[in-house]
């Protein structure tokens, strides 16, 4: 298993989306990309090109291409058959101007009231140095009744946490309805990677979102592999997926020490943090950095040490008997079960991802659906089914234990496997796609390759894209004060989302 098959590409006229994609959807396929490309960029002939990449649970990718004038720029919407087309669509209308054709939701998702209503950042003649007015508001839906009154929270928030806007309305202590803004942190990422060779993307890509530098630098580099046509030898794709398993165990550990921390169990929190501290810098011996940076690259991944097993064995079973002091408190319990119930039915409908998607009863994870390696018997899919914020804490706890396992299989499958030449790239250019199972759900680059051999567009997609619209549902009927256990139950990235 070296590399996936090519993605099966569909061209369509605008007329025709709607119909390929239901009928996309229809054969069990997930929308999990629409990347927009300006490829004319004068003259009458100026097209935009628009990709939407599905992506099916045995390893088939379909990408269904549309092309629109620039001066006639609108595509008919999508979101009556899929609540993230509509997200995309939105995103796709700030950034580039497309307007999507009777939305429902028409409203800005990326730009904030004091954007200009002109400024499409993503645009090649977009200003530079626009002007940003004072007006920084935005709508939202207000809840009237008696007894309703709202509760603005943020974007500041105390403590080091990135801003995002939420605004409750409630009726005692109990949520009615939660409205959340973000896109505080926009830094135009997709924008700084174009013109940059492939390797120096790297970088960038590890600094998307902090916690995630082994799933974005991961996908970003299967994304130029894909599309330069360059093999990846077993032993680097075996040390992938062990980087991967690092990364997702400190941040589970750090995580279900902070949940029961929202449940007044502080000495939890604090031997959780321990033990976190205690993975990161077993990743600065097995990669030199804390954060794992620096590991992957084009055609390969590289450790400075092996991983110390007896250190990840312990660190696992010290958090799964930290999970079980934790969850045998009955305060702990009281606060933890049934709190900010996310149903099946509905996690599937919003496209979440993820530990959040696993425990409401669904099994998307990449590492079954579009594997870049056999993990073989070590690995299983952990799910639970009441999707409230005790499944999610279980769901993480399931996962450091497949971690720790994987950790261990795959310290020995490298151990064993032959140390191949270094692949380099071949040149030329194209369109590449790459997929990874990152720690908080499915990640999805989409990377083109000029003839040049710099980088022309790269789509990033973080599974908290998908996943922060549930936050919402979730909250109905919750408390108030439940409302940072909820939230930190969910984990969604700011930095990941706004990009």
């Amino acid at each position: 298993m070296n590399r996936l098959a090519r993605p099966e590409i569909i061209h369509v006229g605008r007329e025709q989306l709607v119909e390929a994609i239901a009928g996309q959807l229809a054969l069990g396929f997930r929308l999990a990309l629409v990347a927009a490309h300006e490829d004319d960029r004068a003259g009458a002939d100026a097209t935009f090109r628009i990709v939407h990449v599905l992506l099916g649970t045995a390893g088939e990718r379909v990408e269904v291409v549309v092309e629109i004038p620039r001066s006639d720029a609108w595509l008919p919407t999508l979101a009556g058959i899929s609540y993230p087309a509509g997200r995309f669509e939105r995103e796709m209308r700030d950034l580039y101007g497309i307007v999507p054709r009777d939305h429902p939701q028409p409203y800005r998702l990326v730009r904030h009231g004091h954007w200009p209503t002109s400024f499409h950042p993503m645009l090649a003649d977009a200003d530079p140095t626009p002007y940003f007015g004072s007006h920084a508001g935005f709508p939202f839906a207000e809840v009237t009744g008696k007894g309703v009154y709202e509760i603005p929270v943020g974007p500041v928030h105390a403590g080091l946490i990135e801003p995002g806007h939420f605004r409750f309305s409630v009726v005692g202590e109990t949520i009615v309805r939660m409205y959340q803004r973000l896109y505080f942190v926009h830094r135009g990422v997709e924008k700084l990677f174009e013109g940059r060779e492939p390797a120096d993307g790297i970088a960038l890509a590890e600094r998307i979102s902090g916690d995630t530098a082994v799933g974005h630098s991961l996908a970003y580099v299967m994304a130029v592999e894909d599309a330069l046509g360059v093999e990846v030898p077993e032993r680097d794709r075996l040390t992938r997926a062990l980087l991967l398993e690092c990364e997702r165990l400190y941040n589970h550990v750090n995580d279900i020490g902070a949940l029961v921390n929202d449940a007044g169990f502080g000495i939890v929190n604090q031997h959780a943090g321990r033990l976190r501290e205690t993975l990161l810098r077993h990743n600065a011996r097995l990669t030199g950095h804390r954060l794992l940076r620096g590991a992957v690259r084009i055609g390969g991944a590289d450790l400075v040490a092996a991983p110390d097993l007896d250190l990840v064995a312990s660190v696992a079973a010290e958090a799964a008997e930290l999970a079980k002091i934790a969850t045998d408190h009955p305060m702990v319990a009281n606060r933890l079960n049934t709190t900010a119930v996310l149903p099946l039915e509905r996690a599937r409908t919003l496209g979440v991802l993820g530990y959040v998607a696993r425990a409401s009863g669904m099994t998307v994870d990449a590492r079954t659906e579009q594997p870049f390696v056999d993990l073989g018997p070590a690995f299983r899919t952990v799910t639970a089914d009441a999707g409230d914020v005790r499944a999610r804490f279980d769901v993480r706890v399931g996962e450091i234990a497949v971690a720790a396992g994987l950790v261990a299989d795959l310290s020995a499958r490298i151990a064993a496997a032959d140390v191949a030449a270094p692949v380099a790239p071949s040149g030329g250019g194209g369109a590449g796609l790459g997929v990874v199972e990152a720690w908080r759900g499915t990640l999805v680059h989409r990377v083109e390759v000029g003839s040049g051999g710099v980088l022309t567009r790269v789509k990033v997609v973080d599974p908290s894209f998908h996943t922060w619209p549930a936050l919402g549902i979730a909250l109905a009927d919750t408390i108030v004060p439940d409302f940072p256990l909820a939230n930190k139950s969910f984990n969604c990235s700011y930095a990941g989302n706004d990009l």
